[in-house]
């Protein structure tokens, strides 16, 4: 469970990146957050694994305050939050297989980290995630020869290699045509299906927000200014969300 009370986030130069942000999400959900570009989206899911601080509140992820975590307390806690983001940060030019199994690095000793030597238990669950995902065909191709949409389910798979509780997306599917993204979104909503694993999901496409998402979380300026069932969101809530900014994906 994810409980933010009252949480702010003030940058250095006095932006006010979230205000008075008030949120549960419980084990299992498939949230969607959507809002105009600066509005607060990556910040907000920056801060369930700290890569952002919040500033004011409190934070806490299955009762454990996030804000009071350091060193190798805060390098475990991470391990059960995977993080995709839209650009996949894929080592373009080595094998799918190896990208996936760079998930396991924080856990090996030294020696076999630095000369990326994986053990067959480590293979296989590798090739049990591409499996998931489905392109375990593409286990051996480098990763620089898959399209975008494939390149995006490598990151997908190497996030299910940590065995996460939570995955945190970063606008996943900006970059890819309406047909590969549909697609991504699918395998994001089989996971969760699935595994039951607590999907947060930054999405500039309003419609897929809508078509994949339970629940829907709307950000303006830094405040949560809808937060309910997807199917409940209307042409009004999304003018208040947008404030006569453009809806992408909207038809």
């Amino acid at each position: 469970m994810i409980v933010f009370k009252n949480a702010g986030k003030k940058y250095p130069n006095g932006f006010q990146g979230l205000k008075n942000v008030n949120l549960t999400i419980d084990q299992g959900e498939f949230v969607a957050i959507i809002g105009l570009s600066g509005a607060g989206k990556s910040t907000l899911i920056r801060t369930i694994n700290r890569m952002h601080d919040i500033t004011e509140g409190e934070l806490t992820v299955d009762g454990v305050d996030v804000m009071s975590l350091q060193g190798a307390s805060l390098r475990s806690f991470r391990r059960k939050i995977g993080m995709i983001f839209q650009s996949f940060n894929l080592i373009t030019r080595t094998t799918v297989i190896k990208n996936v199994m760079t998930a396991f690095v924080p856990d090996l000793p030294v020696l076999r980290a630095t000369f990326g030597i994986y053990n067959k238990q480590e293979k296989m669950k590798a090739l049990e995630c591409l499996d998931k995902v489905g392109i375990l065909d593409k286990a051996f191709v480098r990763a620089d020869q898959l399209s975008g949409g494939q390149q995006q389910r490598v990151a997908l798979a190497r996030t299910l290699a940590q065995d996460p509780e939570i995955i945190l997306a970063d606008e996943p599917v900006a970059a890819l045509d309406p047909i590969t993204a549909k697609q991504v979104m699918d395998d994001f909503k089989r996971i969760n299906e699935k595994m039951n694993i607590t999907i947060l999901i930054n999405i500039h496409h309003v419609d897929l927000a809508l078509q994949y998402a339970s629940r829907v979380i709307g950000i303006r300026a830094g405040e949560i200014v809808y937060d309910g069932p997807a199917d409940q969101v209307t042409d009004e809530v999304l003018q208040s969300i947008y404030q006569g900014g453009e809806v992408h994906g909207r038809v």
